[in-house]
């Protein structure tokens, strides 16, 4: 896995990243920091990748288990260290899992998988950062 991160002085602080895959990503920082909050945090990324991480673990393991799923939201909140560095110390997800009569077993057990096997976001953050998560189901 490869990524190309570069600044682009005119926006201040703003970077673009080009990923191994093809894909861009923007980044800015805040106006306090010489930012124009054109696009989200360098932090910010590395929570919604962590978001998108233990979602598409949780969707893959649901459907190989031939559950009907048909949705899948994780609303995740993390707390900062005040101090440099301001690492995650907690992160809080929440799920959100639609579908048809999905055992509610079954998503617990495809989240708990997520963050103890699968994940490897969630897993190295919850090296510094207390993780916890919680669910929801709605049949769909």
């Amino acid at each position: 896995m490869e990524c190309t991160i570069n600044w682009m002085p005119a926006t201040g602080m703003g970077f673009v990243a080009e990923t191994g895959s093809g894909h861009f990503l923007t980044m800015d920082g805040a106006p306090d920091g010489g930012g124009r909050n054109l696009a989200p945090r360098p932090m910010e990324t590395v929570l919604a990748g962590t978001g998108g991480c233990t979602a598409y673990d949780v969707v893959l393991i649901l459907k190989r288990g031939r559950h009907d799923v048909r949705g899948c939201q994780v609303k995740v909140e993390a707390d900062r260290a005040e101090t440099d560095p301001k690492v995650f110390t907690r992160i809080r997800m929440h799920f959100t899992v639609s579908g048809r009569n999905l055992p509610t077993a079954a998503v617990e057990r495809a989240i708990a998988l997520s963050h103890e096997r699968y994940c490897s976001a969630s897993i190295m953050l919850g090296k510094t950062a207390e993780i916890t998560t919680s669910f929801e189901l709605v049949e769909a």
